[in-house]
Parts: structure tokens; C-alpha cells; sequence
């Protein structure tokens, strides 16, 4: 039991002779009140000087008074700005909505809308879809090259043409322009939102049983 005290005791002491790396407006009494009572009785501080850093302390506890003000505001901000965000989330509900994305949830029975954005024309562009361990499962060829917005589905079937099993799923891009380099293309889901999510981390939507962050979606398609 003693030990235990002591470990507080000496805790509490490390905590309180802590230095603090920030300069408060006591602190700076402190100095002021210091500087008055050392100061040279052959070269005492001069009234104008004296004055000079009371502004000086009455400056710095206005600051400090605006800023813990400011500090308040912005929080309040900040919490009626998620508050209007979540209300505005929850009305997109039921609508279909188009959100960058590189994972699917597939039901075991319906198709899947899927696409990419090309960043410029492509010769050839394949899709290659992974389970959820990674394995590949299907590659697509043959897919529109054009640039921008390019939409395909997937069926939910492997390369053997056997329909997969209910889960999680994710799909890459490939595609080439016509002298092989590498064209950029960035996936995308397309869905309905079924649900919206509220996390510490932030807002995020369930489109068709995949998770998507609120800022990732690009899209509203339409009612």
C-alpha cells in the first residue's frame, strides 16, 4: 500500500514541476510582479516602462479571453455543421448514387454495377475481380476505352463460368493506351443507398451492403 501511495506521491510531483512549453497570462504576472521586486533600487523601473508592460498584460489576457472565445465558436460550428451533414445524409437514402470505390458486395444472385473514369482514351482495358482473400477470380476483356465514365456489371461469375458465392469482393483496372503505357483509371460503385452509418470517424453510406465514406461519393443519380 505505501508503495502504491509513494508511486502516486512522486507522479503527482513529476506532473507539477512538468514545465509547460506554453507562456499563460499568469505566468507573465508572474514576471511582471518578479521584475518589480528584483529590480536595481539605483535603477528602479521607470513609470513609462511600467505601463508599458501593464498594456502589454492587459493585450495578452485579451488575447487569451478572444481566443477561448474563438475556440468555443468553433466548436459549436463544428458540431451544428455535422448535426446539418448527418440530416442532409439521411435524406439520400433510397437513392442511387455513383462513389469511388474498389470493393463490391455481391448478393449471390444479382448483378453488380461497377465502372471506372479513364483518364484519357485506352486501346485495351481489362477488369480482374478478387475474393475476399485475394485470389483471382475473374478477368474481364475487352471493356470501352473511352475517356471519362465507363460502366460495365459483373454477373457474379468466375472465369469458369461458375456464379461465386455470396461476400465481399474487389476489382482492379488495367488499361493501356495504344503504344502500352498505362492509362490512369480510377474504379468507381454504383448502387442504392441502403442505409447511412454515423462514426466517430465520420459519415458513411450502405450502398448495396458495401460501406462507403460520405466524401467519396460522386455522384446522385437520381430519385
Amino acid at each position: 500500500m505505501s508503495t502504491s501511495v509513494s508511486a502516486v506521491q512522486s507522479s503527482s510531483a513529476t506532473q507539477a514541476t512538468t514545465p509547460s512549453n506554453q507562456l499563460g497570462k499568469d505566468d507573465f504576472l508572474k514576471l511582471l510582479v518578479t521584475q518589480l521586486q528584483n529590480q536595481d533600487p539605483l535603477n528602479p523601473l521607470q513609470g513609462t516602462e511600467f505601463v508599458s508592460q501593464l498594456a502589454q498584460f492587459s493585450s495578452l489576457e485579451q488575447l487569451t479571453n478572444i481566443n477561448g472565445a474563438l475556440d468555443q465558436n468553433l466548436q459549436a460550428s463544428q458540431a451544428m455543421a455535422q448535426s446539418i451533414g448527418n440530416s442532409l445524409a439521411a435524406t439520400l437514402v433510397g437513392k442511387e448514387v455513383r462513389a469511388t470505390a474498389d470493393g463490391m458486395h455481391y448478393d449471390g444472385t444479382s448483378s453488380v454495377s461497377l465502372g471506372y473514369t479513364l483518364s484519357a482514351d485506352a486501346d485495351t482495358v481489362n477488369v480482374k475481380i478478387y475474393d475476399q482473400s485475394g485470389g483471382l477470380i475473374r478477368t474481364i476483356k475487352g471493356l470501352g476505352g473511352d475517356s471519362g465514365d465507363n460502366a460495365f456489371t459483373w454477373d457474379g461469375k468466375n472465369d469458369l463460368g461458375q456464379t461465386m458465392a455470396a461476400g465481399a469482393y474487389t476489382f482492379a483496372i488495367e488499361a493501356k493506351d495504344a503504344k502500352g503505357n498505362a492509362v490512369t483509371a480510377s474504379p468507381y460503385l454504383t448502387g442504392k443507398v441502403t442505409s447511412i452509418r454515423f462514426r466517430a470517424d465520420g459519415t458513411y453510406f450502405v450502398i448495396d451492403g458495401t460501406e462507403i465514406s460520405i466524401a467519396n461519393v460522386l455522384e446522385i443519380m437520381n430519385g
